[in-house]
């Protein structure tokens, strides 16, 4: 992994991340790609905690499409199940 990467080989690393573990938390992830690729990928949140960049996140979501949802109350991504609601963000 390289510093002075894109947020699409970023994003493209997270989708990796999470097929390989079958689940990807935001504040572990957020950690992981300001050490391997560099603070421009991430930013300080209202709340105080480091996040991942709108632009690596729209990648993401390009890449990963349908078959990713994410689960609000657990900050984690993982792969979409049969009982999953419609749409990407499940509870």
């Amino acid at each position: 992994m390289a510093k002075n990467s894109t947020p699409y080989e970023v994003a493209k690393w997270m989708l990796a991340q999470l097929n390989a573990e079958d689940v990807l938390y935001q504040h572990e992830a957020a950690y992981d790609i300001e050490d391997n690729f560099g603070e421009e990928h991430v930013y300080i949140n209202n709340a105080g905690n480091l996040a991942i960049s709108k632009d690596v996140l729209s990648e993401f979501r390009k890449l990963s499409g349908d078959s990713i949802v994410w689960v609000r109350s657990e900050k984690m991504w993982r792969p979409r199940e049969d009982f999953d609601e419609s749409g990407r963000r499940q509870n």
